[in-house]
């Protein structure tokens, strides 16, 4: 989990009445660019002071003095005030990082678009205001407050941050509108870093036969693009936080062309403020017809319930209807058919039709694509136009944007029955009438 590049850092992990597991926080760790040189832990309640207790953090203190480390990443939330402690007790220039001040990190890393930058810039500021705030004199502070204090300064910074995003345009809104135009239904996949998201994506995208020039078309139009040479599908790699773009594949569900998009994965125990600031990708999720929330099924019964919850109380948060909501249970493939269905009946006490899948063997892929067409607007229309040149321009549009049922031709008519978009279908029966009349 570690890599032989980075600054050195230790990781510290408390818990109680648990096994103490260091993996995701190594992971975090190594995501951020440090390398893991060594590890502590403890098996005891929270010391409100220090979180570990004065004992362990000496400890802590030794170890990275042997080692060298330049960090200490906590894999908890650590309050201002036992952020400070811990790192009062360090040796000088060690920077102590709970998981949250963790995954800021990581995000800086990965912001490149100016949005993103703003985001990951107000999500700091907004973690480390409390904490600047447990350094201060606030009672001298306010004194000379006309000359302004780091805390005004933090607090002028956040509403100036929080007016630049509100005023800039979203890439993400523009290049839907563009789709929708176009009659693509759009369809969101979210849920927990590495339940299965950019494989289900890729499997997706290679069962609809999507074309290299597809794929291109939807980079080319704003889609975020990580695929390899000549490769139209996701990349899928066992690695949190790729990026914090978005991925979108074109795909064709009964006979409609779909936008699938794989947003940033949520991580364990990570705030709804943190999430939050980084809405850009989960409003991905509102605005789309259908949302595929990714549940990974080698998890624990509570814990896969608990992951779900969460899921679902964040995307209720950007306003994405729960009806819209389709649950794959993913990675069944790896439970026996009692830990199947107790896995099931966990996730059903919230979520009512949860679809069993395996994205790596296809298990129930069809099921999951059947469930996901029942979300998206559908109408039917029938039309009559005269047999004409513009008669088959319609013709072809309608193949290119909707389900085309049937399609009769007799010597002065042409009869198409069609499903699709509402939007889409009252375009075609505009410029149908439009045909007839001339």
């Amino acid at each position: 989990m570690t890599q032989q590049t980075g600054n050195p850092a230790i990781v510290a992990k408390r818990a109680e009445n648990r096994p103490i597991d260091t993996t995701e926080i190594a992971a975090l760790t190594d995501a951020a660019g440090y390398r893991v040189v060594g590890e502590v832990t403890q098996a005891r309640a929270e010391d409100p002071g220090t979180y570990f207790g004065g004992g362990k953090v000496s400890e802590l203190a030794e170890r990275v003095g042997d080692t060298g480390a330049t960090l200490v990443a906590v894999d908890g939330e650590l309050s201002p005030k036992q952020t400070i402690a811990i790192r009062d007790e360090m040796p000088e220039g060690t920077r102590v990082f709970d998981r949250y001040r963790l995954v800021l990190e990581i995000f800086a890393g990965q912001a490149e678009t100016r949005r993103a930058q703003l985001q990951v810039e107000l999500a700091r500021l907004r973690y480390e205001l409390p904490r600047i705030e447990e350094t201060a004199d606030l009672q001298f502070l306010n004194k000379l407050l006309e000359k302004g204090t780091p805390v005004d300064g933090v607090k002028n910074r956040i509403a100036e941050l929080e007016r630049k995003i509100d005023d800039l345009p979203s890439p993400a809104e523009q290049y839907r509108e563009r789709r929708r135009e176009q009659g693509f239904d759009l369809v969101t996949i979210a849920g927990y870093t590495n339940a299965g998201k950019s494989t289900l994506l890729h499997r997706l995208a290679d069962e609809m036969e999507l074309s290299a020039d597809q794929a291109d078309d939807g980079a080319d139009d704003g889609a975020q693009s990580d695929r390899p040479e000549n490769d139209p599908t996701a990349a899928v790699e066992d690695r949190l936080f790729k990026t914090l773009e978005t991925t979108t594949r074109r795909a064709t569900l009964d006979g409609r062309p779909v936008l699938f998009t794989d947003t940033v994965g949520f991580v364990d125990e990570l705030p709804h403020w943190l999430v939050e600031s980084f809405s850009e990708t989960l409003s991905e999720a509102a605005a789309a017809d259908a949302v595929v929330l990714v549940v990974d099924a080698s998890d624990d019964p509570d814990t896969a319930r608990e992951k779900l919850d969460v899921s679902l109380d964040v995307l209720e948060s950007q306003g994405v209807d729960e009806a819209n909501v389709v649950t794959a249970l993913n990675k069944v493939d790896l439970l026996d058919e009692g830990e199947r269905e107790e896995r099931v009946a966990a996730i059903a006490e919230r979520a009512p039709t949860p679809v069993p899948m395996s994205v790596t063997d296809g298990t129930n892929v069809e099921m999951l694509i059947e469930a996901v067409t029942e979300r998206l607007p559908t109408d039917r229309l029938e039309l009559v136009l005269p047999n004409c040149d513009e008669a088959m321009g319609l013709v072809s549009r309608a193949y290119d944007r909707a389900t085309v049922e049937t399609v009769d031709y007799d010597a002065d008519e042409v009869h198409i029955v069609v499903h699709g978009r509402p939007d889409v279908l009252a375009k075609l029966d505009a410029e149908a009438e439009a045909i007839a009349a001339t």
